[in-house]
């Protein structure tokens, strides 16, 4: 009995240091695929990725009757992609739409659509792929920004914010991902904010959404990154954090440094989310120093934040 005790005692130890050079091995192991990675990215700084065809591709954008949306429609027609125009304002959407086939893009389609509303979402989402097919690129684009003090939003204002910048993006992810996981393809591109990581006075509940857009692309990327460990996924999440965009949505910006924090055009900002999906890329700010500065200034204590926050003295107005 004691023999047995003993032998028990000296596998369990093998048992445990075998364990213990497994962990030492991964850890190894991570570590040299960090350096790799780093080195991937900064080879990738002088050598970018080639931009993907998306020639014949099914492009849904939302929001489509102006602004961004309306220029990214246009983009996408002229790089030979169908492209499926979504937007509340029935005139706009028409005008993009005949716009895009005057330029020889015949391959456009409108359709009036709430996106705030779950049920007509799914209804316009079933006439899209019986009139046009699957949608492969599906970007959602369509948001609203109203510009006051939080304590002046009403309940209706906060929750209609929510409903169009947030819920939108789960109601459109849900009717056309789950096509994009049948067949394996498809890219998901969703418009935050550069309020998608700074706070800012006198647009807190748009903040807010636009933090959630980043958490809701950050958790489908991983779902489906965890779901498909036995393959290779080929649905690809991109989400771009615009800086002030001039689309009239932002009325009254504050801008101390003019020629350092301009504010950027709707052409200029499509030119860089459609180079971005078609490379494949996580996540983008425009101009895409933002997203690097955030993190590094992340690091630093808040009064020094502060402090930088108040040199700059950047923001919006409140609207009169």
């Amino acid at each position: 009995m004691e023999y047995i005790g003993r032998r028990r005692g000296f596998q369990e130890i093998m048992v445990k240091a075998y364990g213990g050079v497994l962990i030492l091995a991964d850890v190894l192991l991570l570590l040299l695929k960090t350096l790799y990675y780093i080195g991937e990215g900064i080879y990738r700084l002088f050598v970018p990725v080639e931009e993907k065809n998306v020639a014949g591709e099914i492009v849904l954008v939302t929001g489509a009757g102006h602004g961004i949306g309306k220029e990214l429609a246009l983009k996408y027609a002229s790089l030979g992609a169908t492209v499926v125009c979504w937007d509340l304002n029935q005139q706009g959407n028409d005008e993009t739409v005949n716009e895009i086939k005057e330029l020889g893009g015949t391959k456009a389609y409108g359709y009036k659509c709430d996106v705030s509303n779950r049920e007509e979402v799914f209804s316009v989402a079933e006439r899209v792929r019986e009139e046009v097919g699957n949608v492969t690129i599906l970007i959602n684009n369509a948001g609203i920004m109203p510009c006051r003090a939080f304590m002046d939003h009403t309940p209706e204002d906060i929750k209609r914010i929510f409903d169009i910048n947030v819920l939108a993006h789960c109601w459109t992810v849900q009717a056309f991902l789950p096509n994009m996981i049948q067949q394996n393809h498809g890219h998901i591109v969703a418009l935050s904010s550069i309020a998608g990581f700074i706070g800012l006075a006198n647009v807190v509940p748009y903040c807010a959404s636009k933090f959630a857009v980043r958490g809701l692309m950050e958790g489908l990327n991983e779902e489906l990154r965890t779901m498909n460990k036995e393959k290779i996924s080929n649905i690809n999440f991109t989400t771009i954090y615009p800086y002030m965009v001039d689309t009239g949505l932002c009325k009254k910006p504050r801008i101390r440094f003019p020629s350092f924090m301009a504010v950027v055009s709707p052409k200029e900002a499509v030119v860089e989310i459609v180079k971005a999906q078609r490379q494949n890329i996580r996540e983008l700010s425009i101009p895409t120093h933002w997203l690097y500065v955030n993190g590094f200034l992340r690091c630093f204590p808040e009064k020094s934040i502060i402090g930088l926050l108040n040199f700059l003295d950047s923001g919006v107005d409140a609207e009169s």
